[in-house]
């Protein structure tokens, strides 16, 4: 009999709106025993991400929704402590979807469960800027930005690490790179530290004017994670010709009715020249997984991959972390901090 005992939060109820107390309850459960081919999985991390906040709600999106009872979708990266399985031994380190849970049984095959090969990278940069918002940053930015060299590209929350990779791979290429975040200490660290030419604080006012200054040859690249008023700020000065690769809109998140939602889409679609633009996930680049994370991961063991974190102690304090997340009261990258 395995003697472990598993903590995991899940969806109780559909949240209204903003996430309430009682629509996430932490659960203890005993580890069952693994059958052949399985591996047990410890959690050492888990990531915070705004796709998470869609999922509970009770409607078709490009992933099926979460049911009641559920655990919280998500990724971590985990240690092997137990193998029933060839393909794994333990002590090795992987990432998985195992979602927000300290123990974690995955067949030997799963999908999207790859070896970290850490090489002097701390392991939570594989959930962040080296992980799947790195990638995802990456990608699309490269795959359907397309900037080139002298182009204007901006990205709204530009201290998180979808951002912070885009502006980062953007500056290399040689373009201007505006960036938008919350608050003057988010837009200081963007500039002094991950080298973008500009930042403007969506907080202070005057968005659309701070926003035309900064991009005066207008904007040829526009990366989508916010939506909203971000959105109608950005689509005016977008050349002809322009790109704007949709990632998310976190500002609608928390909406009580998604299809009531003026989206990226709407906007950008109502312009006389409207720009190519559609929304992408990450895996359409899947098989490009190892090649793209050891390019990242390369890049932040080398110092020139710059990156900020924010670390919630303990499974106990995922879902008030989760909740600060989706109002941007995080800096940088959303983090648990399970286990050693």
């Amino acid at each position: 009999m395995s003697t472990y005992q598993n903590r995991s939060i899940v969806m109780s109820k559909r949240p209204e709106g903003e996430i309430q107390d009682g629509d996430l309850s932490l659960k203890t459960s005993p580890v069952r025993d693994l059958a052949a081919g399985e591996i047990l999985i410890k959690t050492l991390w888990l990531s915070l991400d705004p796709y998470m906040r869609p999922r509970m709600n009770d409607a078709k999106g490009y992933m099926d929704p979460l049911g009641i009872g559920d655990v919280m979708t998500g990724e971590s990266v985990g240690r092997v402590v137990e193998s029933q399985s060839d393909q794994y031994a333990v002590g090795d380190i992987v990432t998985s979807y195992s979602g927000w849970q300290e123990y974690y049984i995955a067949p030997g095959d799963q999908e999207r469960m790859y070896k970290v090969n850490a090489d002097g990278v701390p392991l939570q940069a594989f959930l962040g800027v080296a992980g799947m918002p790195g990638r995802t940053g990456y990608c699309g930015l490269s795959y359907l930005g397309k900037p080139k060299a002298g182009e204007t590209v901006v990205v709204a929350a530009a201290s998180g690490p979808v951002g912070t990779v885009v502006g980062q791979t953007a500056k290399k290429l040689g373009c201007r790179m505006v960036g938008i975040a919350g608050g003057a200490k988010k837009c200081a660290y963007v500039v002094d530290v991950l080298g973008f030419d500009a930042c403007i604080d969506y907080k202070s006012g005057d968005l659309k004017q701070k926003l035309s200054e900064a991009c005066p040859d207008g904007i040829d690249v526009y990366f989508e994670n916010v939506g909203g008023e971000v959105t109608k700020a950005v689509a005016p000065l977008l050349n002809e010709g322009a790109r704007a690769p949709i990632c998310g809109y976190v500002s609608a998140y928390n909406a009580t009715d998604m299809a009531a939602v003026e989206t990226p889409f709407h906007i950008l679609g109502a312009l006389p020249k409207p720009p190519e633009h559609r929304f992408f996930l990450v895996t359409e680049w899947q098989d490009q997984h190892a090649e793209i994370t050891q390019l990242l991961a390369d890049r932040v063991k080398s110092g020139e991959l710059k990156y900020e974190e924010t670390i919630a102690e303990g499974l106990e304090n995922a879902v008030e972390a989760f909740k600060g997340m989706l109002k941007g009261e995080n800096f940088g990258k959303q983090l648990v901090h399970i286990a050693d």
